[in-house]
């Protein structure tokens, strides 16, 4: 009896890991649906809070992508939200570059491998703060081109480049239905901002971006930031620095509230300081907006980089938003990566309560406010005890007992009981960057370039009519020698 128990036994255990790797197949090739409704997206039939960061990897060396990767992750985010750049892509109209610091691929498969999702920003105008919007140069000598309007040249051009992204996505199983990180997709960006200047043209442009896009057939949601009439399907959302309160919210009952962009700090131009907001403020805009109904945000920028080369816009300096909670250097920038941290858990354990409970708001005064999420018939609540004075401290009394309020703070009870976090409290620990003089740098010496400037005759160009600089350089530079008689 003892060696067929033996066998038995081995003969199980081969089946046993079989079956097991069967369903890690399964599992790494299953299709994920990804659906909204008025509350939250919906991944495979569960809702989910989405904390997001933006994360350009043009911006950054591809060795430096795993650590900033994971670095958001420690820090509580789940989704990375990236652009995409159409004239790194697309220098050359018919040549296209995806190597190196512009391999969107691989950038998407790490997030993946980290188990993090992804909202792709296809644009193609991006802003960004980057050359030319993202836009490349010869779209511009396309002849009648009007950009970013109901015109048939610029509308041929975009829907060829977004198409040629999205089939890219598609062939490298990149949307969550095929089994990718991609969860989300956005087209255009910030249109409202120009949209009256076009008038008709622009009103018949957002609809037909809108339609060739969700006719793309991603299976992914598509979005567009600081668009109000934003088309159904297609989710209008929220960019700035206090969407809890600026944000007039989805033009339909049918899709969540969405804050695609907020602003961590702000980018530098030359000339001017760098640019502060503090980790309280962030802290107290999140809360507020998911104390309202919200279930994404998205900073940005939460790793900002380095301009290269001519690639930012005009005055921005090469250090791009090194205020973030990940400074130029991917290194952690506290108390604001910490802080921020502290405030993701708090609101994972409110989770149950903001994705199934029901909100109830009671005004206590002109500047205190509880709002609740409570699911009838069961424990799950969760509370957030707002004092919106900017001055003054507050006591707030909420179901028989006292919670002291900083100024212009947020407390967090993900049971209504127990304060997890305050805005203005911060536990996190605090760095400083020192700066060491570089031993490499240390004899270098200026040396000064003498050009000779050269006569009206010797220049080669001659033209009766003044010519753009833009165009003349055909932005390869931004110098030209320019004589007039």
């Amino acid at each position: 009896m003892e060696l067929p128990l033996r066998v038995f036994f081995f003969a199980f255990l081969c089946l046993l890991v079989s079956y097991s790797a069967v369903v890690q197949a399964q599992g790494k090739n299953s299709k994920t649906v990804v659906t909204y409704d008025g509350r939250s997206l919906i991944v495979n039939g569960t809702r989910k809070l989405l904390f997001s960061g933006s994360i350009h990897y043009p911006r950054m060396p591809p060795e430096m992508w795993p650590d900033i990767i994971k670095k958001a992750k420690m820090g509580g985010l789940n989704v990375i939200q990236t652009y995409v750049f159409w004239n790194i892509h697309e220098p050359i109209q018919g040549q296209f570059n995806f190597e190196g610091n512009n391999d969107l691929v691989k950038f998407i498969r790490l997030i993946g491998q980290n188990d993090m999702y992804v909202t792709l920003r296809v644009g193609p105008f991006i802003e960004a703060e980057w050359n030319h919007g993202g836009f490349p140069y010869w779209l511009r000598e396309v002849p009648n081109i009007i950009f970013r309007a109901d015109n048939e040249p610029f509308k041929y051009y975009m829907k060829k480049y977004v198409k040629m992204i999205i089939d890219l996505m598609k062939k490298e199983n990149l949307f969550a239905p095929q089994g990718g990180p991609i969860i989300m997709a956005q087209i255009e960006n910030e249109y409202n901002n120009v949209q009256l200047a076009y008038r008709e043209l622009g009103v018949q442009y957002i609809q037909w971006a809108a339609n060739m896009a969700v006719g793309l057939k991603t299976g992914v949601p598509w979005i567009m930031c600081k668009q109000k009439d934003a088309p159904d399907p297609v989710i209008n959302t929220c960019n700035g620095r206090h969407c809890g309160d600026t944000f007039t919210g989805p033009n339909s009952p049918d899709k969540p509230s969405l804050w695609t962009e907020n602003w961590t700090a702000q980018y530098r131009v030359f000339g001017d300081p760098p640019s502060q907001r503090a980790a309280e403020d962030i802290a107290y805009a999140v809360a507020r907006f998911f104390s309202k109904n919200g279930t994404l945000t998205n900073y940005y920028m939460y790793y900002g980089g380095t301009n290269y080369g001519r690639s930012t816009s005009s005055f921005v300096t090469t250090r791009y938003y090194d205020e973030a909670p990940l400074d130029e250097y991917g290194l952690t920038r506290d108390p604001k990566w910490g802080h921020l941290k502290d405030l993701h858990r708090a609101l994972r354990l409110s989770k149950k309560a903001l994705l199934w409970g029901t909100p109830a708001v009671q005004r206590v005064s002109n500047d205190l406010e509880i709002i609740t999420y409570e699911r009838p018939g069961s424990s799950i609540c969760t509370a957030f005890l707002n004092n919106n004075d900017s001055k003054s401290a507050a006591t707030i009394n909420f179901r028989g007992m006292n919670f002291y309020l900083p100024p212009k703070s947020i407390s967090i009870l993900p049971d209504c009981k127990t304060v997890v976090f305050n805005t203005q409290t911060i536990v996190a620990q605090h760095s400083a960057r020192n700066f060491h003089p570089s031993k490499k740098a240390k004899n270098l010496k200026w040396e000064m370039f003498q050009e000779s400037i050269p006569t009206f005759n010797d220049l080669p160009v001659k033209n009766k009519m003044p010519m753009e600089l833009y165009s003349f350089t055909k932005d390869t530079t931004d110098y030209a020698w320019y004589s007039t008689r």
